[in-house]
């Protein structure tokens, strides 16, 4: 791997992964690679063919296993072949695939590959610079290495649940699978080293990423705390001990919102002149930053008074432009039309055979020296002969015969 300015070369070419991964962390972590020219193969099976397939939004609220947005969003730029590894040939194809590749992700349940013969001792021993990245909840060792299970209740695990909500309800929880979407930055990131050193030296290694202690990497404060004071930080909503007003205030229109966050008594000046300098703003309970923390509650009301009469952009824009931190809190609707994630090309139409118009975006990396693509996600299976015949140099009496013994089931 080596950085190339020449934009018919894409950063990533020539090198390979073998995906044997579901849901979101394992395939999203090469994502980032194949955006920039890696070849990705993901192997399911029509026995059991990847969950997130069956993820809602689906195109014209259709369900099916061609139709989800989600995994539209999460797997383009990846080639699908479906193996059925309950049968020794299904295993031996992937053995072969996994010896022709750079890199081999695995994302399933610890132990699962190994059982089937393909771990990274059994796959060092045919592919010595095979780069092995194992990316499940708690790692590959420890008493709870086993425990199966997804991104949405390891958010739980890590402690993020209890701290999201108000503090006279129960915890509400963070939307969707939080920590695979941690877990993926450093997945990717170790990708990358792991392919420089191989450059380097020659040599592959095997990367156990655990999603549980990526994510605890951002509890530090939380932990520290508590380890120093005894202290456990509670739910409180939208409020902050050190910024009033700092909220979520209704503004003109059905269901739109602003952020708001003033965290000096400089912002809170420059706020109140925003808002006209309304009598309110001179009382005492309002004077001081420690004041309004105390006060914010009846805070809150006085401002959602004033923000009731203006869009939630009309808001972010007066307040920006004040110093004042704020910003709507858009629907998809917003994004979808957003000037900025327009202007940096983060969301693509592309054009899918079972759907029509598919929506791709691309990772949140721009190398603009760099050249990368964005590819619909493939149909389940659609890879299958080409893969075989192109990679592993297949006959076509040979697939014949695979094909009609349910092998690529």
């Amino acid at each position: 791997m080596s950085l190339n300015n020449n934009k018919e070369v894409k950063l990533f070419e020539g090198i390979r992964a073998t995906v044997f991964a579901f849901l979101g962390v394992g395939p999203h972590s090469v994502k980032y690679l194949a955006e920039y020219g890696a070849e990705v193969i993901k192997i399911e099976s029509r026995l059991r063919p990847d969950p997130m397939r069956s993820v809602a939004p689906f195109k014209d609220n259709i369900p099916g296993v061609e139709r989800s947005q989600m995994y539209s969003k999460i797997d383009n730029n990846s080639h699908s072949i479906t193996l059925n590894l309950k049968h020794p040939e299904g295993i031996d194809i992937a053995r072969k695939l996994a010896a022709k590749s750079d890199i081999v992700i695995d994302g399933w349940t610890p132990g699962t590959l190994t059982k089937m013969g393909l771990g990274y001792e059994d796959l060092r021993k045919i592919n010595p610079g095979v780069i092995m990245l194992s990316t499940c909840m708690q790692g590959q060792t420890g008493p709870a290495a086993r425990h199966p299970g997804h991104g949405v209740t390891l958010s739980s695990l890590a402690g993020f649940n209890i701290i999201t909500g108000w503090p006279d309800r129960a915890p509400s929880g963070i939307s969707g699978p939080f920590t695979d979407v941690v877990g993926v930055l450093y997945s990717a990131l170790a990708l990358q080293a792991a392919l420089e050193y191989r450059r380097r030296t020659g040599q592959g290694q095997y990367l156990d990423i655990s999603q549980y202690e990526s994510a605890v990497q951002f509890s530090g404060p939380r932990i520290l705390d508590y380890e120093v004071n005894g202290r456990e930080l509670d739910r409180r909503g939208n409020s902050c001990p050190y910024a009033a007003p700092h909220g979520v205030y209704k503004c003109r229109g059905e269901d739109r919102w602003c952020a708001i966050a003033v965290f000096s008594d400089a912002e809170w000046r420059n706020f109140c002149k925003v808002m006209g300098n309304p009598v309110w703003t001179g009382e005492d309970r309002f004077a001081s930053l420690l004041e309004r923390v105390k006060h914010s509650q009846e805070l809150d009301k006085l401002i959602e008074n004033w923000s009731l009469n203006y869009s939630p952009e009309e808001i972010m824009f007066l307040l920006q432009n004040a110093g004042v931190a704020a910003g709507v809190v858009q629907n998809g609707r917003d994004l979808w039309e957003d000037p900025q994630l327009k202007h940096r090309n983060s969301l693509s139409q592309v054009e899918h055979p079972e759907i029509g118009t598919a929506v791709c975006q691309r990772v949140a990396v721009s190398l603009p020296e760099i050249p990368y693509e964005l590819k619909r996600a493939p149909i389940l299976g659609e890879h299958t002969e080409e893969i075989c015949k192109r990679v592993l140099d297949m006959s076509d009496e040979e697939f014949i015969r695979l094909f009609n013994d349910g092998v690529f089931e």
